[in-house]
């Protein structure tokens, strides 16, 4: 990758004259199956820049899942900066939200003396919060059809859609068949250093990157990051199948550790999450420091919760030193415990 970037040919990005941008968007676009496609340099920025362009006038409303990266994790950036308001419905355990419900969820133009309007729906595949949770290219189309009748957008965060593709064994441009614009993520599981890439209509598009410009995203000579990532395309996404096989590893090993709990059927991807009983008398925040000194870094999800999430750099070896050292610190507890 520190090859290709070094190697890139580079223009203007911000006049689309990048010749390295415009190959990897010529490459997303064709993947997806959509007209175009826009390089942005983060999933954040793409999830703003596409909800924004769906919704173009303030007070509009976008139906999401309560437990959704854009509702949660992404600062309340389609609030603050683009003024549409959320209106959640629960997510599933498995990533969905029920149809029914979403439907109930979309305002009743009649009454838009009151209502914020709905425009949009939203869905995130991979689910992450779901722990990597795949959603299926008939819920999604059914999630399409729900759309185009009342009129509305549909827009996937597709963050991990590659991992979907794979662990479902359905092209990405199946998976997205339905969605009116993607947001995908390039440096998580694919591995590149930087950036995602948004694709949709040439028109929505061409909205698309002056939004990218007003947010500070024209970056200039980016073709020295759409160089890496047109090599995560070329060589990683075949390497998503072993990050799943050995997250399964990871699980199925965790759940063996006494004081640890892991749904193993929620595990589809790249991402496990561990539950860690009381009964062990260790927070989540004490279990990932003493890991982080065995050079081991997850992330504490909640109480007595952690997440884990592998890609093509961790080893079979790792996954194993990794379940050694957690039976270690669980156990080293149990053995303070068990000495007072």
């Amino acid at each position: 990758m520190r090859t290709a970037m070094a190697n890139a040919e580079v223009d203007d990005d911000v006049l689309s004259h990048d010749p390295t941008a415009r190959r990897l968007e010529t490459e997303m676009a064709r993947i997806t199956g959509k007209e175009a496609a826009l390089f942005v340099p983060s999933g954040t920025m793409g999830n703003l820049i596409c909800v924004l362009t769906h919704c173009p006038i303030r007070g509009s409303e976008v139906i999401l899942g309560d437990s959704c990266h854009i509702h949660i994790y992404e600062n309340g950036g389609i609030s603050t900066i683009g003024g549409v308001h959320p209106r959640t419905v629960k997510n599933n355990e498995d990533g969905t939200m029920d149809i029914n419900q979403m439907e109930a969820a979309i305002r009743d133009p009649r009454f838009e003396i009151c209502y914020p309007t709905t425009r949009l729906i939203c869905l995130e595949n991979s689910h992450a919060h779901s722990g990597g949770r795949c959603l299926s290219p008939e819920y999604i189309d059914q999630v399409g059809e729900l759309a185009k009748k009342y009129g509305l957008k549909l827009h996937i965060d597709g963050a991990r859609i590659f991992n979907a593709s794979v662990a479902l064994g359905v092209p990405v441009d199946r998976l997205v068949q339905a969605a009116d614009s993607v947001s995908i993520c390039l440096s998580k599981g694919l591995g590149a250093p930087v950036g995602t890439v948004i694709v949709g209509s040439e028109t929505f598009i061409a909205r698309a990157r002056i939004l990218r410009k007003t947010l500070g995203g024209g970056m200039r000579q980016v073709g020295v990051l759409c160089a890496a990532a047109l090599i995560a395309l070329q060589e990683n996404v075949g390497k998503l199948e072993g990050d799943h096989k050995k997250a399964k590893t990871l699980a199925v090993g965790l759940n063996k550790i006494k004081g640890l709990n892991v749904d193993i059927d929620s595990v589809e991807t790249n991402i496990v999450y561990c539950d860690i009983l009381k009964s062990v008398n260790i927070t989540e925040t004490k279990l990932c420091k003493i890991l982080e000194g065995h050079g081991i870094l997850i992330l504490p999800e909640g109480p007595f919760r952690i997440r884990m999430v592998l890609h093509h750099q961790i080893s079979e070896s790792d996954v194993h030193y990794t379940l050694s050292c957690m039976q270690q610190a669980v156990n080293g507890v149990h053995g303070k415990q068990d000495g007072k």
